[in-house]
Order: C-alpha cells, then structure tokens, then sequence
C-alpha cells in the first residue's frame, strides 16, 4: 500500500532524473527545495552536483531505496523513459509523489497514433497521419496520398531507432522512406509548414493552468535551415496564464474528460501548427521541457511548492515573479553537433567576464587542472529573463558570447522567425 504522504512542513526533497543543464537548471531554479539528482545517463554529471548531491544509476541500478533513505518527497523525470525501467512499478508504488502522469496517461506523448485517436475523439485539429510497419506500407501510403510528411517513430523516446525528419516535398518524402529504421514501423504525419509554437500548463487537482506559451528552435542552424536537432539549439517563452492565443483553448482543454478518466496530473505540452487560422496538434509532451523549463521554474514565485502540489494532485494556486515576462534560451552546440557520429577531443572551455543571467553546463567537466572543459556535443544552455522580450533576447547573447570553445555554434537568429506565436 502507497505510504500515508504527510503534511508538508519544511522544504519538500526533490530528487531530479536526469542529466546535464536539465538537471542543472532545474535543481538550481528550486529555490525553496532541497535537491538531488540521480544520473540517468551516462554523461553530464558534472553540472548535477553543482546543485546537490548526485547518485550514479551503475552504483544505484535501483533508486526507490535511495527515495525512502532520503526522505524524498517527490521525483521529477527529465524523459518518458523512466517508465520502462524494470523499478517504475515500485517507483509508482513507493509513495513517493513524480512530478509526472503515469500508466494510462503517458500514452498521450508515448504512442502518436493514441494522441492522433484523442483528438479525433474530442474533435481537435490533427494533421492527417498514418502508420506503417514497413518501407513497402509506408510507400503505398505515400503513393496514394501524394504529399510531404514528417516522419517519426510510432513510440516516443529518445532512443526510439526514427529521429523526426521533416519532409518539405513527396521527393524528400520519398528519399527518406527508403533510409529509416523500420524496427518499430514508422509514423507519417501531413507536413502543415513551419508556423509552430507550444503551450505548457499544469493539470492539477482537475483543473488545466496554463504556464506559458513558448517557441523552440528546433532546426540546427540560422534561418531555420539545417536538420532538426535532438534538442532545440534555441527557445523563447511568454508568460501566459490567460492563455492569449488561443492554444490551451483549442487544443488542450477540450480534453478534459479524458484527463479525468486517466486520472492525469502532472505538466501537459502541446505543440501546433497554424494553418488557415487554425492551430492543428503536432504533438503532447507531459514534462515541461528542457528548454522551457527552467525559465517557467524562475517566472514562479514559489517553484517547489508548486511541482509538490501538482505531483500530488492538489490544488494549485500560482504566483508570478513581477516582471518577468520573456525567457529567451540559447544552446551552445559543441563540435558536430547536430551529426552526432562526428565526435571531437574534450576541448578547453573558456568563459571571458561574469555572466548576469543563468548558464547551466550540459556536456561539461572539470579537468585535472580544475579548469572546464566541454566533454560532447551540447555544451551550455544560457537563458535570460526580462519584462520584454526583446531585453531577454539581448541578455541572453550578451553572455552567451562570453564562452569560448574551438569549433562551437549558437544560433543568432533567435527571436527574428517564428514569433509571434503563428507566424515563420
């Protein structure tokens, strides 16, 4: 039986899972939390321990011990994936509370094809989509729909053997369907174009409260060119608990009763395209991201109070930080990035002044000479938050042009595409 969760008294313990400038950030945005983090991964644990104690899964192939050794009152997931780990159950089980939905409400970002029948259900805007268990499938769909699609794997993850390409012509289509990895089938969604933006709330105590709406940058170089990369290289945030264009409305609340029949609680994502002067799902998410969210974390004023409450499904009642309206996020990419087969030396990391604004290390370490240096192909997240967006933007390159590391990129283009919300 689930343990008795006791009123909370003091600062709630927050165990994070994860790695690198998600754990980071996080760990250092819960101000008013005592927090550790147990490394999921096998890179990225340098950044971890500069906000609290680390634990390796190879020492702890198993955390629920660790939660109870350490009074830990609740867990929040940087990915899906820890829902397959042979101790989710007893995770689930433990009563100890994760800042996350679990069994039946995963299914919204883990299968596409479950989001695809839940809009259908509750007549929300999808792109027309398909599911193929191979190439000869996937090519009769493509002969007798004759347009682009993006391609995905059918389940979520980030090991999932299909990275999202985006498919902009039938040839492009076409070519790509002859190179991916079949091994769980392939998801074809209709290509709707480029006018894309998310908004992140929280379901909590049977109510949806919206959070921001955002923008990532998802293609790897300047004027969205270049692949879509594993990770955003870049992101804007607006703080919008009224919800002003019209996202959570459309998209997210006219799933209300599903929520309820899941018994969901926990962060919901949605992201969109507009076309004809309609927002239409792409998809949901049910974390708050790993660019997003450390900057909603610092818009609020009482962060840990919040990721406690809405991990135990109460009432929530949000504050806001005056003033700061916009977060602008900035990802330096290290060598090879996003071609992450192309992988170079651990360079020297050079850091030229003092930073006024957050920068959270990624694939980071110190080397025997106490210095930094970078270890991969994501180095630092470098995010601002200011009254105005054009301020956030401005801060945010103003320090990220204090780091230094030979054959690293930023974007510089963010901010000058794809907001307002709806727009390329």
């Amino acid at each position: 039986m689930p343990r008795k969760i006791p009123a909370q008294t003091s600062a709630p313990n927050v165990m994070i899972l994860g790695v690198g400038s998600f754990a980071h950030s996080i760990g250092t945005a819960l101000t008013d939390a005592t927090v550790s983090t147990y490394l999921t991964r096998n890179y990225g644990h340098y950044s971890p321990s500069l906000a609290g104690k680390t634990f390796s899964r190879d020492t702890f192939p198993n955390p629920v011990p660790l939660l109870r050794e350490n009074k830990i009152d609740t867990v929040i997931p940087q990915s899906i994936d820890w829902a397959l780990q042979p101790w989710a159950d007893e995770l689930v089980h433990s009563g100890v509370s994760i800042f996350s939905p679990t069994g039946e409400a995963m299914r919204i970002e883990r299968e596409r094809y479950f989001a695809r029948g839940l809009c259908a259900r509750f007549k929300i805007p999808f792109p027309k989509s398909f599911v193929a268990s191979n190439r000869i499938e996937a090519e009769k769909i493509l002969q007798k729909h004759s347009q682009p699609f993006v391609i995905k794997n059918p389940l979520c993850s980030p090991t999932s053997p299909i990275h999202t390409v985006i498919c902009e012509t039938v040839a492009d289509t076409r070519a790509w369907l002859r190179q991916v990895n079949y091994a769980e089938g392939v998801f074809l969604q209709e290509y709707l174009g480029r006018a894309e933006a998310g908004h992140i709330a929280l379901v909590s105590g049977g109510e949806i409260h919206s959070l921001v709406t955002n923008q990532e940058y998802k293609y790897a170089f300047d004027g969205n060119q270049g692949i879509v990369a594993g990770a955003p290289l870049g992101g804007l945030v607006e703080r919008d608990e009224q919800d002003k264009y019209g996202l959570a409305r459309e998209l997210i609340h006219p799933l209300k009763p599903w929520l309820r029949e899941s018994k969901f609680n926990g962060p919901l994502q949605v992201t969109a395209i507009k076309r004809g002067g309609q927002w239409h799902v792409i998809e949901y998410n049910i974390r708050i991201g790993v660019t997003s969210g450390p900057m909603i974390l610092r818009m609020l004023k009482n962060p840990a109070e919040v990721v406690l409450a809405t991990a135990r499904n109460k009432k929530l009642k949000l504050q806001f930080n005056d003033h700061l309206n916009f977060g602008c996020s900035l990802t330096l990419a290290g060598y090879g990035y996003p071609f992450t087969q192309v992988r170079g030396p651990h360079l020297p990391l050079e850091v030229d002044g003092q930073f006024d604004c957050d920068v959270w290390w990624n694939e980071v370490a110190r080397g025997a000479d106490g210095k930094l240096i970078a270890t991969g192909h994501r180095i630092a997240d470098v995010i601002a938050l200011a009254p105005k967006l054009d301020t956030s933007i401005a801060k945010a390159y103003a320090n990220i042009r204090k780091l230094r590391v030979v054959g690293s990129y930023y974007r510089t283009d963010v901010g000058q595409s794809l907001w307002p919300p709806g727009t390329v």
